[in-house]
């Protein structure tokens, strides 16, 4: 099997798993009221996407485990449209809920995607580390 044709059936695995999770936080969190479940999506996808970036960086995995988990479930679970239009429909209703609504989704992603970043970053270290020392042992 090509690196293409695995890449391609591992972001279809990831974005189907990634997908149905964003379903259910959906319907979990729609007696809210507020686009609850987009905000858990979004501010949890970007912190994994931060996490898995920094752990790759670490630990080089083969092609196909990066698209599948990155492009396909982070991507899956992940959704701008949704972000988008859950914006304007909040905006509809009171300017107030809209911009913090928007705030807390572009800022709050940042800073999840920044603290992902920082603890794969930590985590990924310390395992080489213990890899390490393991082995001189």
């Amino acid at each position: 099997m090509n690196d293409l044709t695995k890449n391609i059936i591992a972001i279809s695995i990831g974005g189907a798993i990634g997908t149905t999770f964003r379903y259910i936080f959906n319907i979990v969190t729609l007696e809210t009221g507020y686009p609850l479940g987009t905000i858990i999506e979004n501010l949890g996808g970007s912190f994994l996407l931060g996490f898995l970036t920094a752990w790759f960086i670490v630990f080089k995995p083969k092609e196909w485990v990066k698209t599948g988990l990155g492009v396909g479930l982070c991507g899956g679970f992940t959704t701008m449209s949704t972000f988008a239009a859950d914006s304007v429909l909040l905006y509809s209703v009171h300017v107030y809920n809209a911009l913090i609504y928007v705030v807390i989704s572009l800022f709050g992603g940042v800073v999840c995607a920044l603290a992902g970043s920082v603890l794969g970053t930590t985590i990924a270290k310390r395992k080489l580390k213990t890899r390490e020392g393991g082995l001189k042992s």
